[in-house]
Protein backbone atom coordinates (compact mmCIF):
# COMPACT_ATOMS: atom_id res chain seq x y z
CA UNK A 1 0.00 0.00 0.00
CA UNK A 2 1.35 3.43 -0.91
CA UNK A 3 2.70 5.57 1.91
CA UNK A 4 1.29 9.09 1.79
CA UNK A 5 3.01 12.17 3.24
CA UNK A 6 1.10 15.38 3.96
CA UNK A 7 2.25 18.18 1.68
CA UNK A 8 3.00 21.60 3.21
CA UNK A 9 0.18 23.16 1.14
CA UNK A 10 -2.35 20.56 2.27
CA UNK A 11 -1.26 20.83 5.89
CA UNK A 12 -1.42 24.62 5.78
CA UNK A 13 -5.01 24.48 4.54
CA UNK A 14 -5.91 22.14 7.38
CA UNK A 15 -4.41 24.45 9.97
CA UNK A 16 -5.69 27.76 8.68
CA UNK A 17 -8.21 27.86 11.51
CA UNK A 18 -5.32 27.80 13.97
CA UNK A 19 -3.61 30.86 12.52
CA UNK A 20 -2.99 33.51 15.16
CA UNK A 21 -2.80 37.18 14.11
CA UNK A 22 -0.09 38.82 16.21
CA UNK A 23 -1.05 41.88 18.16
CA UNK A 24 0.64 45.24 17.78
CA UNK A 25 3.16 45.74 20.58
CA UNK A 26 6.30 47.76 21.37
CA UNK A 27 8.68 45.04 20.14
CA UNK A 28 9.08 43.12 16.90
CA UNK A 29 8.30 39.88 18.77
CA UNK A 30 5.59 40.75 21.27
CA UNK A 31 4.54 37.11 21.51
CA UNK A 32 5.85 33.77 20.35
CA UNK A 33 3.47 30.98 19.40
CA UNK A 34 4.49 27.48 18.35
CA UNK A 35 2.04 24.89 17.05
CA UNK A 36 3.15 21.27 17.23
CA UNK A 37 1.44 18.57 15.15
CA UNK A 38 1.41 14.82 15.76
CA UNK A 39 0.58 13.17 12.42
CA UNK A 40 -1.33 9.89 12.13
CA UNK A 41 -1.79 7.41 9.31
CA UNK A 42 -4.29 4.57 8.96
CA UNK A 43 -2.22 3.04 6.15
CA UNK A 44 0.99 2.65 8.17
CA UNK A 45 -0.19 -0.41 10.10
CA UNK A 46 -1.01 -2.31 6.89
CA UNK A 47 2.48 -1.63 5.55
CA UNK A 48 4.07 -2.91 8.75
CA UNK A 49 1.85 -6.01 8.70
CA UNK A 50 2.76 -6.77 5.09
CA UNK A 51 6.42 -6.35 5.87
CA UNK A 52 6.17 -8.57 8.93
CA UNK A 53 4.69 -11.35 6.78
CA UNK A 54 7.76 -11.18 4.55
CA UNK A 55 10.03 -11.27 7.58
CA UNK A 56 8.18 -14.31 8.96
CA UNK A 57 9.05 -16.40 5.92
CA UNK A 58 12.65 -15.21 6.04
CA UNK A 59 13.50 -15.96 9.66
CA UNK A 60 10.95 -18.39 10.96
CA UNK A 61 8.31 -16.23 12.51
CA UNK A 62 7.43 -12.66 13.28
CA UNK A 63 6.71 -13.18 16.99
CA UNK A 64 10.18 -14.62 17.59
CA UNK A 65 11.64 -11.43 16.17
CA UNK A 66 9.48 -9.28 18.42
CA UNK A 67 10.53 -11.33 21.43
CA UNK A 68 14.19 -10.64 20.67
CA UNK A 69 13.47 -6.96 20.21
CA UNK A 70 11.61 -6.77 23.53
CA UNK A 71 14.60 -8.23 25.37
CA UNK A 72 16.68 -5.35 24.07
CA UNK A 73 13.95 -2.86 24.87
CA UNK A 74 13.75 -3.96 28.48
CA UNK A 75 17.46 -3.18 28.90
CA UNK A 76 17.35 0.16 27.10
CA UNK A 77 14.16 1.73 28.54
CA UNK A 78 15.69 2.51 31.89
CA UNK A 79 16.16 6.24 32.50
CA UNK A 80 13.41 8.31 34.11
CA UNK A 81 12.59 11.44 32.08
CA UNK A 82 10.49 14.23 33.50
CA UNK A 83 9.54 16.73 30.80
CA UNK A 84 9.81 20.47 31.25
CA UNK A 85 8.03 22.27 28.47
CA UNK A 86 8.89 25.92 29.03
CA UNK A 87 12.29 27.50 29.56
CA UNK A 88 11.93 30.90 31.22
CA UNK A 89 15.04 33.08 31.30
CA UNK A 90 15.63 36.69 32.29
CA UNK A 91 17.33 39.23 30.02
CA UNK A 92 19.12 41.94 31.94
CA UNK A 93 18.77 45.06 29.84
CA UNK A 94 20.39 47.01 32.63
CA UNK A 95 23.77 45.65 31.54
CA UNK A 96 23.64 48.08 28.64
CA UNK A 97 23.74 51.10 30.97
CA UNK A 98 27.41 51.05 31.89
CA UNK A 99 30.28 53.18 33.02
CA UNK A 100 32.87 54.25 30.41
CA UNK A 101 35.58 51.90 31.74
CA UNK A 102 33.41 48.86 31.04
CA UNK A 103 31.57 49.93 27.90
CA UNK A 104 33.13 47.69 25.25
CA UNK A 105 33.32 44.54 27.40
CA UNK A 106 29.77 44.89 28.64
CA UNK A 107 28.55 45.57 25.10
CA UNK A 108 30.17 42.33 23.94
CA UNK A 109 28.85 40.39 26.94
CA UNK A 110 25.33 41.62 26.20
CA UNK A 111 25.62 40.77 22.51
CA UNK A 112 26.97 37.28 23.27
CA UNK A 113 24.07 36.68 25.65
CA UNK A 114 21.72 37.44 22.78
CA UNK A 115 23.39 34.85 20.53
CA UNK A 116 21.46 31.89 21.95
CA UNK A 117 17.73 31.29 22.22
CA UNK A 118 16.37 28.06 23.70
CA UNK A 119 12.83 27.04 24.56
CA UNK A 120 10.94 23.83 25.28
CA UNK A 121 7.39 22.91 24.42
CA UNK A 122 5.34 19.83 23.75
CA UNK A 123 2.36 17.87 24.96
CA UNK A 124 0.50 19.06 28.04
CA UNK A 125 -1.06 15.72 28.97
CA UNK A 126 -0.72 12.16 27.69
CA UNK A 127 -1.56 11.71 24.01
CA UNK A 128 -3.87 8.78 23.44
CA UNK A 129 -3.78 6.04 20.86
CA UNK A 130 -0.31 5.44 19.47
CA UNK A 131 -2.26 2.47 18.06
CA UNK A 132 -5.79 2.60 16.67
CA UNK A 133 -6.98 -0.62 18.34
CA UNK A 134 -6.18 -2.62 21.49
CA UNK A 135 -4.22 -5.86 21.19
CA UNK A 136 -4.97 -9.31 22.51
CA UNK A 137 -1.46 -10.59 21.70
CA UNK A 138 1.06 -8.49 23.63
CA UNK A 139 2.47 -5.17 24.78
CA UNK A 140 4.64 -4.63 21.69
CA UNK A 141 2.12 -5.69 19.06
CA UNK A 142 2.48 -3.09 16.23
CA UNK A 143 -0.97 -3.81 14.78
CA UNK A 144 -2.90 -0.58 14.32
CA UNK A 145 0.13 1.71 14.75
CA UNK A 146 -1.08 5.13 13.64
CA UNK A 147 1.57 7.57 14.91
CA UNK A 148 3.26 8.85 11.75
CA UNK A 149 5.46 11.81 12.56
CA UNK A 150 5.86 15.30 13.98
CA UNK A 151 5.41 18.83 12.65
CA UNK A 152 5.96 22.30 14.04
CA UNK A 153 4.88 25.74 12.84
CA UNK A 154 5.55 29.36 13.82
CA UNK A 155 4.15 32.39 12.00
CA UNK A 156 5.12 36.05 12.26
CA UNK A 157 2.75 38.96 12.96
CA UNK A 158 1.72 39.04 9.29
CA UNK A 159 0.81 35.36 9.31
CA UNK A 160 3.83 34.40 7.18
CA UNK A 161 5.67 31.19 7.99
CA UNK A 162 9.00 31.82 9.72
CA UNK A 163 9.57 28.24 10.92
CA UNK A 164 8.03 25.05 9.64
CA UNK A 165 9.13 21.46 10.08
CA UNK A 166 7.47 18.27 8.89
CA UNK A 167 8.90 14.80 9.47
CA UNK A 168 7.33 11.36 9.19
CA UNK A 169 8.11 7.78 10.15
CA UNK A 170 10.75 6.73 7.61
CA UNK A 171 8.90 4.47 5.12
CA UNK A 172 12.21 3.01 3.94
CA UNK A 173 12.98 1.67 7.43
CA UNK A 174 9.73 0.07 8.53
CA UNK A 175 11.66 -3.19 8.78
CA UNK A 176 13.20 -1.81 12.00
CA UNK A 177 9.76 -1.92 13.63
CA UNK A 178 9.45 -5.59 12.72
CA UNK A 179 13.04 -6.48 13.61
CA UNK A 180 13.71 -4.30 16.67
CA UNK A 181 10.47 -2.52 17.74
CA UNK A 182 12.09 0.78 16.74
CA UNK A 183 11.26 3.47 14.20
CA UNK A 184 13.18 6.38 12.66
CA UNK A 185 12.03 9.74 11.30
CA UNK A 186 12.81 11.30 7.94
CA UNK A 187 12.72 15.07 7.32
CA UNK A 188 10.28 16.02 4.57
CA UNK A 189 10.13 19.82 4.75
CA UNK A 190 11.99 22.57 6.61
CA UNK A 191 11.52 26.34 6.32
CA UNK A 192 13.67 28.75 8.33
CA UNK A 193 13.67 32.55 8.30
CA UNK A 194 16.71 33.79 10.29
CA UNK A 195 15.68 37.44 9.94
CA UNK A 196 12.37 36.62 11.71
CA UNK A 197 13.83 34.15 14.21
CA UNK A 198 14.13 34.58 17.98
CA UNK A 199 17.64 35.99 17.45
CA UNK A 200 19.01 38.24 18.71
CA UNK A 201 17.50 37.05 21.98
CA UNK A 202 16.61 40.44 23.44
CA UNK A 203 13.55 42.43 24.40
CA UNK A 204 14.82 45.27 22.21
CA UNK A 205 13.50 45.41 18.61
CA UNK A 206 16.84 44.45 17.02
CA UNK A 207 16.72 42.48 13.75
CA UNK A 208 18.99 39.61 12.74
CA UNK A 209 21.61 40.49 10.12
CA UNK A 210 24.07 37.99 8.68
CA UNK A 211 26.69 40.75 8.38
CA UNK A 212 26.54 41.19 12.15
CA UNK A 213 25.89 37.62 13.28
CA UNK A 214 27.64 35.45 10.69
CA UNK A 215 25.66 32.23 10.27
CA UNK A 216 22.43 31.04 11.86
CA UNK A 217 22.05 27.55 13.34
CA UNK A 218 18.94 25.63 14.32
CA UNK A 219 19.13 22.75 16.77
CA UNK A 220 16.08 20.61 17.48
CA UNK A 221 15.67 17.75 19.97
CA UNK A 222 12.48 15.67 20.15
CA UNK A 223 11.98 13.18 22.99
CA UNK A 224 9.25 10.56 23.23
CA UNK A 225 8.23 9.32 26.69
CA UNK A 226 5.56 6.98 27.95
CA UNK A 227 4.05 5.42 31.06
CA UNK A 228 2.51 1.94 31.11
CA UNK A 229 1.73 -1.01 33.38
CA UNK A 230 2.75 -4.58 32.61
CA UNK A 231 1.24 -7.99 33.36
CA UNK A 232 2.92 -8.01 36.80
CA UNK A 233 1.15 -4.72 37.64
CA UNK A 234 4.51 -2.95 37.67
CA UNK A 235 4.21 0.68 36.65
CA UNK A 236 6.79 2.17 34.28
CA UNK A 237 6.53 5.93 34.79
CA UNK A 238 7.76 8.60 32.32
CA UNK A 239 10.22 6.31 30.56
CA UNK A 240 12.14 7.80 27.64
CA UNK A 241 11.56 5.67 24.55
CA UNK A 242 13.69 7.61 22.11
CA UNK A 243 15.31 10.86 21.07
CA UNK A 244 15.60 12.56 17.67
CA UNK A 245 17.91 15.47 16.82
CA UNK A 246 18.28 17.84 13.90
CA UNK A 247 21.13 20.34 13.40
CA UNK A 248 20.99 22.81 10.50
CA UNK A 249 23.52 25.62 9.91
CA UNK A 250 22.40 28.33 7.48
CA UNK A 251 24.52 31.12 5.93
CA UNK A 252 23.51 34.09 3.82
CA UNK A 253 24.11 32.25 0.54
CA UNK A 254 21.45 29.65 1.38
CA UNK A 255 18.49 31.98 1.84
CA UNK A 256 16.22 33.18 -0.99
CA UNK A 257 15.04 36.68 -1.83
CA UNK A 258 12.46 36.54 0.98
CA UNK A 259 15.19 35.67 3.51
CA UNK A 260 14.05 32.06 3.88
CA UNK A 261 15.95 28.79 3.81
CA UNK A 262 13.85 26.02 2.27
CA UNK A 263 14.42 22.29 2.23
CA UNK A 264 12.16 19.71 0.58
CA UNK A 265 13.19 16.07 0.59
CA UNK A 266 13.98 14.85 -2.90
CA UNK A 267 13.89 18.33 -4.45
CA UNK A 268 16.60 20.32 -2.66
CA UNK A 269 20.07 19.73 -4.19
CA UNK A 270 22.92 18.42 -2.08
CA UNK A 271 23.14 15.96 0.77
CA UNK A 272 19.73 15.30 2.36
CA UNK A 273 19.24 16.68 5.85
CA UNK A 274 19.11 13.82 8.33
CA UNK A 275 17.14 13.49 11.56
CA UNK A 276 19.35 11.43 13.82
CA UNK A 277 18.13 9.03 16.46
CA UNK A 278 15.49 6.38 16.94
CA UNK A 279 12.66 5.45 19.27
CA UNK A 280 10.96 2.30 20.49
CA UNK A 281 7.32 1.98 19.62
CA UNK A 282 5.08 2.73 22.62
CA UNK A 283 4.48 -0.26 24.94
CA UNK A 284 0.80 -0.99 25.52
CA UNK A 285 -0.57 -1.12 29.07
CA UNK A 286 -1.87 -4.46 30.31
CA UNK A 287 -5.55 -4.86 31.18
CA UNK A 288 -7.47 -8.01 32.02
CA UNK A 289 -11.16 -8.32 31.18
CA UNK A 290 -14.00 -10.84 31.12
CA UNK A 291 -15.68 -11.77 27.85
CA UNK A 292 -19.36 -12.46 27.24
CA UNK A 293 -18.89 -16.01 28.59
CA UNK A 294 -17.36 -14.63 31.79
CA UNK A 295 -13.94 -15.99 30.79
CA UNK A 296 -10.95 -13.94 31.92
CA UNK A 297 -8.82 -12.65 29.00
CA UNK A 298 -5.67 -10.59 28.61
CA UNK A 299 -5.59 -7.41 26.57
CA UNK A 300 -3.23 -4.51 26.01
CA UNK A 301 -4.25 -0.90 25.38
CA UNK A 302 -3.74 1.61 22.59
CA UNK A 303 -0.64 3.32 24.03
CA UNK A 304 -0.26 6.72 25.70
CA UNK A 305 2.78 8.92 25.22
CA UNK A 306 4.21 12.43 25.50
CA UNK A 307 6.39 14.50 23.20
CA UNK A 308 8.86 17.16 24.38
CA UNK A 309 10.63 19.43 21.89
CA UNK A 310 13.67 21.57 22.63
CA UNK A 311 14.35 24.27 20.05
CA UNK A 312 17.69 26.09 20.10
CA UNK A 313 18.82 28.90 17.82
CA UNK A 314 22.40 30.21 17.86
CA UNK A 315 24.53 32.75 16.02
CA UNK A 316 27.86 34.53 16.45
CA UNK A 317 29.41 38.00 16.36
CA UNK A 318 31.33 39.08 13.26
CA UNK A 319 34.47 41.23 13.35
CA UNK A 320 32.58 43.91 11.42
CA UNK A 321 29.97 44.05 14.17
CA UNK A 322 32.65 44.31 16.87
CA UNK A 323 34.27 47.22 15.05
CA UNK A 324 30.93 49.03 15.11
CA UNK A 325 30.30 48.49 18.82
CA UNK A 326 30.16 52.18 19.78
CA UNK A 327 27.43 53.04 17.29
CA UNK A 328 25.52 49.88 18.19
CA UNK A 329 25.65 50.67 21.89
CA UNK A 330 24.25 54.15 21.28
CA UNK A 331 21.47 52.66 19.13
CA UNK A 332 20.56 50.23 21.89
CA UNK A 333 20.34 52.97 24.49
CA UNK A 334 17.95 54.89 22.25
CA UNK A 335 15.76 51.81 21.89
CA UNK A 336 15.33 51.27 25.64
CA UNK A 337 11.91 52.83 26.33
CA UNK A 338 11.26 55.16 29.21
CA UNK A 339 8.20 53.16 30.16
CA UNK A 340 8.66 49.99 32.19
CA UNK A 341 7.19 47.53 29.69
CA UNK A 342 10.42 45.54 29.62
CA UNK A 343 9.66 44.49 33.19
CA UNK A 344 6.07 43.50 32.45
CA UNK A 345 4.84 40.17 33.76
CA UNK A 346 4.74 37.32 31.23
CA UNK A 347 2.50 34.32 30.83
CA UNK A 348 3.09 30.99 29.15
CA UNK A 349 -0.05 29.16 28.07
CA UNK A 350 -0.26 25.67 26.59
CA UNK A 351 -3.14 23.68 25.16
CA UNK A 352 -3.62 20.58 23.07
CA UNK A 353 -6.56 19.25 21.08
CA UNK A 354 -7.41 16.52 18.61
CA UNK A 355 -8.35 17.80 15.15
CA UNK A 356 -10.75 15.32 13.59
CA UNK A 357 -10.54 16.86 10.12
CA UNK A 358 -6.79 16.43 9.72
CA UNK A 359 -6.57 13.40 12.06
CA UNK A 360 -3.77 14.86 14.16
CA UNK A 361 -3.00 16.31 17.57
CA UNK A 362 -2.34 20.07 17.66
CA UNK A 363 -0.40 21.46 20.63
CA UNK A 364 -0.20 25.25 21.02
CA UNK A 365 2.38 27.04 23.19
CA UNK A 366 2.07 30.81 23.67
CA UNK A 367 4.52 33.15 25.44
CA UNK A 368 3.39 36.78 25.76
CA UNK A 369 3.15 39.75 28.12
CA UNK A 370 0.26 39.22 30.50
CA UNK A 371 -1.48 42.45 29.53
CA UNK A 372 -2.03 41.36 25.91
CA UNK A 373 -3.46 37.94 26.77
CA UNK A 374 -7.16 38.64 26.37
CA UNK A 375 -10.19 36.36 26.23
CA UNK A 376 -10.29 37.00 22.47
CA UNK A 377 -6.69 35.82 22.09
CA UNK A 378 -7.37 32.72 24.18
CA UNK A 379 -10.42 31.93 22.04
CA UNK A 380 -8.33 32.11 18.87
CA UNK A 381 -5.89 29.68 20.45
CA UNK A 382 -8.76 27.34 21.39
CA UNK A 383 -8.01 28.07 25.04
CA UNK A 384 -10.36 28.90 27.84
CA UNK A 385 -9.59 31.72 30.29
CA UNK A 386 -9.40 29.13 33.06
CA UNK A 387 -6.45 27.50 31.27
CA UNK A 388 -4.30 30.60 31.64
CA UNK A 389 -1.76 30.31 34.46
CA UNK A 390 -1.00 33.11 36.85
CA UNK A 391 1.32 35.82 35.56
CA UNK A 392 4.98 35.63 36.48
CA UNK A 393 6.32 38.48 38.61
CA UNK A 394 7.54 41.62 36.88
CA UNK A 395 11.11 41.26 35.68
CA UNK A 396 10.92 37.47 35.33
CA UNK A 397 9.77 37.36 31.73
CA UNK A 398 11.53 35.26 29.14
CA UNK A 399 14.44 36.52 27.07
CA UNK A 400 12.47 36.23 23.89
CA UNK A 401 10.13 39.11 22.90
Amino acid sequence: MKHTVSSPRRLASMLIACALPWLAAPTARAQVTYETFIYTSDALSSEIQALSADRASERGGYMAGLADAWKGAAKSIASNYVTSFIDLGVNAIGALVTRPSRLKQEWEDAVKAESTFETQFGTVSELNDFYSVPSFDGAMDPKGMRFNGIGCLRRDERGDTVFYLSCHVDPAKLHRIVDHSKFELVLDTLILCPSRSNLPNTALPLPFYFRQRGSYRLGLTMRLTSSWINELTLLQKDQELGCFTLDVPVDSAQVDASGRYRYVRGLTPGTPLAIRGESFIVPRSFMGYRDEADQYRNSWGTGQYKLAITLKETCDITDTYRDDWRADRKRRKRLVPKEGWLDAAWQVIEAQRWDELSKQWIITTLSAPADIITDDLLEKLHLSPAAAPAAMPAGSGPKQP
